[in-house]
């Protein structure tokens, strides 16, 4: 991990991190289910994603995006735009299997646009913002959070 200023911002891009991790690892259990022909499983996976997906959008793009959008507004609106596409696919399975054949493939699709998004945020979006002209970027980071809460999978041993 980087080298971050301050308690705060090390405490918040650690969870942030941890979030983006379990996606990341929820994806292969995605690819997993889907290779075995699981599509309950699959489907199940793809909420999980999507219940970790949606607190951490909204302390992403309410708490650490605000500052570097003043300075780089095009380049957070693209990692805005690829939240929407990481969250659409997983969404659809939100309360059943999705009924469409096509949507397991198009789950799929979605890994690797959120490892390169991942990436982007981790080297670009985190090192830079406890360097941003805002000194209480990581407050509001941690109010957003404490709005919006956040969700990780029970671990089990």
């Amino acid at each position: 991990m980087r080298e971050y200023c301050g308690r705060r911002s090390l405490e918040s891009v650690a969870q942030l991190t941890r979030e983006h991790d379990t996606v990341v690892g929820l994806s292969g259990a995605v690819r997993s289910a889907h290779r075995d022909g699981d599509v309950a499983r699959t489907a199940r996976a793809a909420r999980e994603s999507a219940a970790v997906l949606a607190p951490h959008t909204r302390v992403e793009e309410h708490g650490s995006f605000p500052a570097p959008a003043e300075e780089f507004p095009d380049h957070i609106a693209v990692l805005e735009a690829e939240h929407r596409t990481v969250e659409a696919v997983p969404e659809e399975a939100a309360t059943t299997v999705p009924a469409d054949p096509g949507w397991p493939e198009r789950l799929l699709d979605a890994p690797a646009l959120l490892r390169e998004h991942v990436l982007e945020e981790q080297d670009g979006v985190f090192p830079a913002a406890p360097a941003s002209p805002t000194a209480d970027r990581w407050e509001a980071v941690e109010a957003v959070r404490a709005r919006v809460g956040a969700r990780l999978p029970e671990r089990t041993a």
